[in-house]
């Protein structure tokens, strides 16, 4: 792979308006969850298509908005979270990474069985208002792409069709990664929603495209024909908010009690990131700081 192929998001809208389109290459940021987590093959191909989606799903998004994904099957890898904001930061994490399974019958990852094909996909949007948007659907497939196609239709009310691949290399680490999300707009005909339905139906698999060199771009001109105009592209990386202070307010959240078990019985604590891996270790002195400031003040 040409390393200096960056992940990138293109969008933009074809048929005269009527269809919305988003495509991504996501390959360096699957590459790096892969390695802060340590994911086997089947949770790195199952992680990496939710944070595909995700990317493009903050996408859709403006300004300081953010969301929330939460795929909760009933397969082995447990609850894959990914977060993902308005400016192409991404970040995400599986409950179970060390998970990989033998192939499908169609010779390719499993990833319906890691993920479980009963469960609900969550999506929660902080809007910046009161209260966040909050959309849940039942797990249909477990394969992801049909699932996120079903949260559209039942959940936003917008019929799309939902492509996401990851294509993992013997030595495990991530060959080729991407996805697209085409979204009809009112006013195409029976005959415009067929032909798009058989553009999609008969369109490679992303990480086939990818392979043999295709740009995001280049996808969504395999749908939807020359009548194409993209209106941004948006580089996307991997972002953690976790630092030190968050954790120590974590700490101090815990009060007195619990801080003075953590210096009696551990002399220490170490806090891991789940989205990151990052870990944050806080020494005896550190924490005694600490102790003092959750301590109640004397009234004055």
């Amino acid at each position: 792979m040409d390393n200096q192929l960056k992940d990138v998001l293109v969008r933009g809208t074809a048929w005269n308006g009527k269809i919305r389109v988003f495509a991504a290459r996501t390959t360096q940021l699957v590459e790096e969850l892969r390695q802060r987590h340590g994911t086997y093959p089947t949770a790195t191909a199952a992680l990496g298509r939710t944070l595909t989606a995700g990317a493009i799903m903050g996408a859709m998004l403006k300004g300081k908005e953010k969301l929330t994904i939460q795929v909760k099957g009933d397969g082995p890898i447990g609850q894959i979270v990914v977060d993902a904001n308005a400016d192409g930061e991404v970040r995400g994490y599986v409950d179970h990474p060390e998970v990989h399974l033998a192939s499908n019958a169609q010779g390719k990852l499993d990833v319906a069985g890691a993920v479980g094909r009963s469960g609900y996909l969550h999506i929660s949007k902080d809007l910046g208002m009161k209260e966040p948007y909050r959309g849940s659907v039942p797990i249909v497939s477990g394969e992801l792409g049909e699932d996120f196609t079903y949260y559209f239709a039942i959940s936003e009310q917008t019929p799309s069709a939902v492509g996401l691949g990851v294509l993992v290399d013997t030595d495990n680490s991530v060959l080729h990664a991407g996805g697209f999300i085409v979204q009809l707009m009112p006013g195409l005909t029976d005959a415009e929603i067929t032909k798009l339905e058989q553009a999609v139906g008969s369109i490679p698999p992303v990480t086939a495209l990818l392979d043999q060199g295709e740009t995001p771009e280049g996808i969504l001109r395999r749908i939807v024909g020359d009548d194409l105009q993209i209106h941004d592209t948006m580089e996307l990386k991997f972002q953690c908010f976790c630092s030190a202070e968050r954790v120590e307010q974590t700490l101090l959240s815990l009060g007195e009690d619990e801080l003075t078990q953590i210096i009696e019985e551990d002399g220490k604590a170490e806090v891991v990131c789940q989205f990151c891996n990052e870990a944050y270790v806080f020494e005896q002195a550190q924490l005694k700081l600490l102790l003092d400031q959750a301590k109640p003040k004397p009234i004055q």
